[in-house]
């Protein structure tokens, strides 16, 4: 490969650009220097470059294999047996007829129902009461801002079981405050379809302010621009609302979807076992407070680790449909 270079003429000045004395000599052209080899580091400095994010690690996955995929394992394992808790009655395989008998019991399929019935009950404590605040509350500001958060919080710092006695007290059908208030003589706890809404409400009225920050920190990601942007082309508040903060929110509302989806049964167990034990007539009875019945009421650890092991699959199923569902919105949104 050659170029051209230029040279000026024999005994001359440098001659401008349009001079006819300017001569040209054809020469070789530099050789390419080629990039060094990459150098390849010794597999133990490799490995002693990559572990320092893994060690930080190490303790919480430790943790999490103690607590959560060790029992899990065991409950599989367990969910094949028939035992009944005591140390001194050994287990005994009964192969899958655990799963076929828990299909067959009628207060299965009832617990399924009334946990539908509870997550439906919850979704407006947890996604439509939260929005409304937060969208009303993005005002607030300074120490009223502090303030209006630890009023909102202050049901969740409350143990279930404290807060269960003080609504024993307030839903007391002789002489209670919500039956005076509401002008009623309800048994709250004690008819079917009271006790289920009272279970209903109480639970929200826990988890509300965990919602409501939940949705507060979204608003908070969303660049106030946008608005600013829609309110300078003429839209009204309640088309920015509509048309940008909430497709923009859709994110932590399924993230909220989600934890109603997994823990509503969860939420509700403490307030179930202190006010109405399942009852009455199994109508506060979830799937979370009837295995836990299998498991130690009854004593039937395998048919208790069997219906652990259907409501895993199935709430976990859900859950990996709902993290999709999350991905794509986020995806879109971004």
């Amino acid at each position: 490969m050659t170029e051209l270079r230029e040279f000026p003429a024999p005994d001359a000045h440098v001659p401008d650009l349009g001079d006819p004395s300017r001569t040209f000599e054809e020469v070789a052209a530099p050789d390419r220097v080629s990039a060094p080899a990459p150098v390849r580091l010794p597999l133990r400095t490799r490995l002693t470059r990559a572990a320092p994010p893994y060690l930080f690690l190490l303790p919480g996955l430790a943790l999490l294999a103690v607590w959560v995929y060790r029992p899990l394992v065991t409950t599989v394992q367990l969910s094949f047996f028939s035992w009944n808790l005591l140390p001194t009655s050994p287990a005994r395989p009964v192969g899958f007829d655990n799963y076929v008998r828990l299909f067959t019991l009628p207060e299965f399929p009832a617990a399924l129902g009334r946990t539908a019935v509870l997550i439906l009950g919850l979704l407006p404590f947890t996604l439509v009461v939260p929005t409304v605040v937060g969208l009303l509350a993005r005002r607030v500001r300074g120490r009223a801002a502090t303030v209006y958060q630890a009023l909102v919080f202050a049901p969740m710092l409350v143990a279930p079981v404290a807060g269960a006695a003080v609504w024993q007290w307030l839903l007391d059908p002789g002489g209670g405050l919500v039956n005076r208030v509401f002008g009623t003589t309800s048994n709250w706890l004690q008819e079917p379809g009271p006790a289920q809404l009272a279970i209903i409400v109480i639970t929200g009225w826990h988890v509300l302010g965990f919602a409501t920050l939940v949705v507060a920190a979204g608003l908070a990601g969303i660049d106030s621009e946008y608005s600013a942007a829609a309110s300078l082309d003429g839209a009204t508040r309640w088309q920015t609302t509509r048309w940008i903060t909430l497709p923009l929110l859709s994110p932590t509302l399924s993230f909220l979807l989600l934890m109603t989806l997994l823990l509503a049964a969860q939420w509700s167990f403490p307030l179930v076992n202190t006010l109405t034990h399942g009852g009455p007539s199994g109508a506060t009875t979830n799937v979370y407070y009837l295995l836990w019945d299998y498991a130690f009421g009854s004593f039937d650890a395998g048919l208790g680790a069997a219906a652990g092991m259907i409501f895993f699959l199935g709430f976990g199923l859900l859950a990996l449909l709902l993290v999709r569902l999350t991905e794509r919105l986020s995806f879109h949104d971004s």
